[in-house]
Parts: structure tokens; sequence; C-alpha cells
């Protein structure tokens, strides 16, 4: 039997899954103990001990990288989010060290470096790969997009890999189960972006898009309004300091940088670093300044966030949670409350609806002719998200599942029925 793996190459995370032989998908795991995920951080890092021409130039993906890139993040470089890329005429290439590098290149090392993590040797098998019903970027050019795709996976030593609309993977398993023709709305939330995608599955005739939209709001965004509101005001935001005996607002730009954690290096440097101590000398509350001056030195935003995200993660199931960041003199030791969560991101679901309202728009349908509404990613299980498709659609149309891997399986389960036909 020929090997089916479906891969979900994205913007934040990847995740691959191999078809077993008795129809079943394996998702691949990532991590050891209480770390394993099915996801792998879409992350590239280089870095060299010998800049000059000639140095031995390595990198790492993944997990790996973002270790390499918080060893040492002023003497290597970390990039995310090449997928935005694909389709942007304007990127060419870039270089490293001095080394030039086509985005194809890049993408190639990425998902060698993914399939060696999971364990999987791509060789004879049959590839499927995930891509989007429209690229990113105001002025995409989507056929450039699926060409360069191609090549990099071509790159990486896949020649033969197929390509399927990422909305199909994710509800692919779900369109199996209907006995008749049926408008579908895909919700794919990332860590990102959010897409919605309106197709018609016709069992036995295969999906057509009718029309998609996305927004760049997923669950990042949502992590960055919790900082916003519970961090960065015990670490100085808000506050004021003295100036020849008067007061001003604490620079607001400092905070400006937790909307990435790995931004918050860029802070690190002498010059920013003395800034803000000059600042917490005269400040109303120094030692909030002197705190962030610690977070910025010990290269804490990884584990910030981490902190943060698992909060967000528990206010889906519960109406608070408590969040604890502590290290050194940092002691932050606050309950989230769920309603005031939803205060926070109540713009930015405001924009995930206009979204929604645009995918309808452009498939030319009103909403009372969705049939079902499937929703996949961890932003979907957030109770506000949920609600807007619920009051929007109707509870009974709308479905969710598969969290973070529902597209790899769906993409793997198009290459077997594929491959029967």
């Amino acid at each position: 039997m020929v090997p089916v793996i479906g891969i979900d190459f994205g913007t934040t995370n990847s995740v691959v899954a191999r078809l077993n032989p008795d129809g079943s998908n394996t998702t691949a795991r990532f991590g050891t103990g209480d770390a394993v995920q099915d996801v792998f951080r879409s992350v590239l890092c280089f870095w060299t001990e010998h800049v000059r021409a000639g140095g031995t130039l390595s990198h790492a993906a993944g997990p790996a990288a973002i270790e390499a890139y918080i060893d040492d993040p002023l003497d290597s470089r970390l990039m995310m989010s090449l997928k935005t890329y694909l389709a942007q005429s304007s990127f060419t290439e870039t270089r490293v060290f001095g080394r030039p590098f086509t985005l194809e290149r890049l993408i190639a090392l990425f998902l060698r470096a993914f399939l060696a993590a999971a364990g999987i040797d791509p060789t004879g098998a049959r590839i499927v790969a995930g891509h989007p019903v429209r690229f990113a970027g105001e002025f995409a050019n989507d056929d450039l997009g699926a060409a360069r795709l191609r090549a990099a996976y071509a790159e990486a030593g896949m020649q033969d890999v197929e390509l399927a609309l990422e909305p199909e993977g994710a509800g692919y398993r779900f369109a199996r189960t209907l006995t008749r023709a049926a408008t579908v709305l895909i919700g794919d939330f990332g860590g990102g972006t959010s897409d919605f995608s309106v197709l018609r599955f016709t069992p036995g005739a295969g999906v057509a898009a009718l029309g998609h939209a996305g927004v760049g709001i997923a669950g990042d965004v949502f992590d960055y309004r919790i900082i916003d509101n519970v961090i960065s005001p015990q670490l100085g935001k808000g506050g004021t300091y003295s100036v020849m005996g008067k007061d001003l607002p604490v620079p607001p730009e400092y905070y400006a940088q937790f909307a990435r954690w790995h931004r918050l290096s860029l802070m690190r440097n002498p010059k920013t670093l003395r800034q803000i101590a000059e600042v917490a000398a005269t400040a109303a509350r120094p030692q909030q300044l002197r705190n962030l001056i610690t977070l910025i030195e010990d290269e804490l935003g990884y584990r910030l966030y981490q902190v943060v995200s698992a909060v967000k993660a528990d206010l889906s199931t519960n109406a608070q949670s408590r969040l604890v960041f502590k290290h050194g003199a940092i002691d932050i030791d606050v309950t989230v409350a769920r309603a005031d969560f939803e205060t926070w991101i109540a713009p930015d679901l405001a924009r995930m609806t206009a979204t929604v309202e645009r995918a309808l728009a452009e498939a030319g349908l009103p909403a009372d002719a969705i049939d079902h509404v499937f929703l996949t990613g961890g932003t979907s299980f957030v109770p506000a998200v949920r609600h807007l498709f619920d009051s929007r659609f109707g509870a009974g149309k709308v479905t969710a599942g598969g969290e973070f891997v529902s597209v790899a399986e769906g993409l793997a389960l198009i290459g077997r029925d594929r491959m029967a036909a």
C-alpha cells in the first residue's frame, strides 16, 4: 500500500497526518512528557558563531528554533510566518548572515526539519498538501502562491505533491457524513489568522469553493488582550514618571512589543534598557518598570505567552482562571474573569463577524442558505466565538471538532479517496 500523508503547513503551526492501512489517521506528536502536542511551530532560526564570510551557518526549526533564539536572540535570526509571503511577488530572496535564501528554500528547510521531527520519510508517499483559498496579502497572487508552495515542497524532496484546499481538508471528515449536497461554512482558526470559506460539498462530485474571507485575528491576538490588560499594567503600563517636576505617562511603546513574544528580544539592547531604567528612577511605581527590565533581560517572553495561553484555554470551560507568573521580583497572581476577557476581545469579535459576512457576500448567499457550519482550531473553543455562529446560523447547524489536526487528517483522507478514484 502506498503511504498517504497529509501536510498542513500553517502560518503559526504545522501538522502532519499519516493514513494507516485500516483507514484511520495517525497525527504526528512532538515533544516529550507533559509537553507532547500535535502541532509544530512554523518557525526557523539561523545562527553562526562566525558572522564573517566563511562561518558555518546552522539552523533549527520548530521548538528547537525557539530554544536557539531564546539562548542567543541578538546573534541569531528568527523567521516566522513564512507562509504569508508565498503570494507576494515583491519577496524574492532574503539574506541570512550574508547568505542568500529564496522563500522556497527557507520553506523547504522547514519542511525537511518538520517531517524529520515527525519521524516521517516522504519517499514514495502520496502527499497531499493544504493551501488556502486566498493567500495572505493585500495584493496576493494566488497562482504565484500555489506555484511557489509546490516549488518549496519539490526543493524539500517531494516532487509530486498534490494540493487541496485547507478548508476542504478541515471539513472533509465531516463532509463525508453528508448524504446529499450541502453548503457548508468552514471556520478555520489558526494562531495568527481566522479564515472563513463557503464550500459546496456534493457526494460523489467533489467540492466547489463559493466564497472566502480572512482576518488577522485569532489565538495570538486573544493572548495579547490578556497580556495588555492584566500583565502590562503590572509592569508599569499606565503609570507615570517625573521630568522636571512634571508627571508624564510611562511610554506606551514599551508594551507594544508584547504583541509578539519574540519582539521583546528586540528591546534587549543597552539603549532601550537604559531608557527604561531612567524612567524607572522617577516613576511612581519604580519596581514595576524594574520588573519589565527583568522580563526583557531574562528572555521571559515565550514563557509568559505559554502561561497566558493556558489561562485563555481555561476560560473556555470556566468562568474565571488564575494567572500566576513569578520570576525573581516579578510576582503576578491575578484572577481573570471570562466576562472581562470577552469585553477585551469584543472589538476583535466584531471584526471576525464582519469577515464572516464578507465570505457570505462573496458567495452571494444569505446566512439561511448555509446548511452546516464546521469550526476547527483552538479559538473555536472560546465561548464568545462559538456564540457568534450559534446566534447567526442557529446552534443546531454548528459543529466543531479536530481542534488543530482536522486539516491534516482531512488532507490524508482526500489523498486516499483520490487514489481510490
